[in-house]
């Protein structure tokens, strides 16, 4: 199989840490894609531009990490990121929720701050910087939430990729009042899957 990703995507880094811990590294080839580039050969792979992207063995293509990663999960016939059944799946549901939403932003905040400094907007930069601190000071309360604590799971993963951005971003600085996320994300980077996708520092 291959996965196609850029180094600085967290949606990537999520996926990539998922392979990682099903032991999936043999079967799957990392290709860096080139991105934002006009005309770049990689859209003739994947017209939308995106990353991730998956080739399966079977030719067919996978796009969006939720997606890939609960595919790449059952694999073996042994899911180790599967939600819990019933009512009790609406809580690492909600969880992962939030945790998608701040990564979500920071990585639209990171893309802009990418761009030439007359291309970038002022408006969306101060969004993204704003929205970030709340995210941060709610994660700060939510961070001791059980499901954040015990077993590895997406929820946990989607944080730490998204909180990875600040390797990339020299503006975002969330962890400033925030000593409980602050501990947590050191504590989850020290595994191995973790460590090995860090992201590139800008």
């Amino acid at each position: 199989m291959r996965l196609y990703i850029t180094p600085a995507s967290p949606y990537a880094r999520i996926v990539r840490i998922v392979i990682i811990e099903k032991g999936l590294e043999n079967r799957i080839e990392i290709i860096p894609a080139q991105t934002r580039l006009a005309d770049s050969p990689y859209y003739r792979i994947n017209p939308s531009g995106r990353v991730p992207y998956l080739i399966r063995d079977d030719g067919v293509a996978m796009e969006e990490s939720a997606l890939i990663c609960a595919w790449l999960d059952q694999l073996d016939g042994k899911p180790a990121f599967d939600l819990p059944h019933g009512e009790r799946a609406w809580e690492p549901r909600r969880l992962e929720a939030l945790a998608r939403s701040i990564t979500d932003g920071i990585a639209v905040w990171s893309r802009e701050i990418a761009r030439a400094p007359a291309e970038r907007s002022p408006t969306l930069l101060k969004h993204e910087a704003q929205r970030s601190r709340r995210m941060a000071a709610l994660w700060e309360t939510e961070i001791e939430n059980p499901w954040m604590n015990g077993a590895l799971n997406m929820a946990q993963i989607t944080l730490a990729c998204g909180l990875g951005l600040e390797a990339r971003n020299p503006d975002l600085h969330w962890r400033p009042d925030h000593p409980k996320l602050s501990a947590w994300f050191d504590r989850i980077n020290t595994r191995p899957s973790f460590a090995e996708t860090a992201p590139p520092r800008a």
